[in-house]
């Protein structure tokens, strides 16, 4: 069985890969996925997460790895022979490591803040998911309360014909606080709306991937 490949890529820093990345991980994995993750950013802020994760005394099977350079490849295949989703958070630049990852992924999933300059941002890494032909999904994120930029931002999006998910992640204090602690927001606050986004955006990926526990697509 081989695991779909999720690589977490944008181009402009401060996206909210990392916590995108982090909080999809647990949310597969309560949902009964065999997830592991690669953290190819040399920042290592997936890393520190999972560290934390791990002095924390939580004990489960997501998995996590760092690797970069000519080792990357022979990573990514070893972990989709294992498990049902693996998500490498990519460098916030088109350097080597993150085009290996775009080219061994099935998805590509891009967070966008509601802002042009995010918006403007994200087209070198659209257009390297053109070259490598792989499928790519904006995914609004850290979104404000009542923002009309953030309609704008939708509608600019759907005139360009961009591939856009219909859920959003909010600018919410409960993401920030989850992985201070090493956790996902669906561990430390499962009823909350923070909660309630990354489910919905989970299994919204999940459907567009045609997914389930102990089955992935290629």
């Amino acid at each position: 069985m081989t695991a779909t490949t999720i690589a977490i890529a944008q181009q402009k820093g401060g996206a909210g890969k990392t916590t995108i990345a982090a909080q999809l991980a647990v949310a597969w994995m309560r949902q009964g996925y065999r997830v592991a993750l690669l953290d190819v950013d040399p920042q290592g802020s997936l890393s520190a997460w999972y560290g934390m994760r791990r002095r924390n005394g939580v004990a489960d099977d997501l998995v996590s790895q760092d690797v970069q350079g000519w080792k990357l490849s022979t990573e990514i295949d070893r972990l989709k022979a294992a498990y049902d989703i693996l998500i490498v958070d990519t460098p916030p630049h088109a350097e080597t490591d993150a085009r290996v990852a775009v080219r061994a992924a099935g998805l590509i999933l891009m967070p966008v803040q509601p802002s042009p300059m995010d918006l403007w941002a994200s087209a070198p890494t659209l257009e390297m998911a053109r070259k490598e032909r792989t499928p790519a999904l904006l995914v609004l994120n850290r979104v404000p309360a009542r923002n009309r930029l953030t309609d704008t931002i939708r509608a600019r999006i759907a005139e360009d014909d961009l591939p856009l998910a219909d859920s959003m992640v909010g600018n919410r204090s409960g993401f920030a606080a989850s992985m201070m602690d090493g956790k996902g927001v669906v561990e430390t606050a499962p009823r909350s709306t923070a909660a309630l986004e990354i489910i919905a955006l989970a299994d919204e990926i999940a459907g567009r991937l045609s997914l389930s526990p102990g089955r992935s697509a290629s």
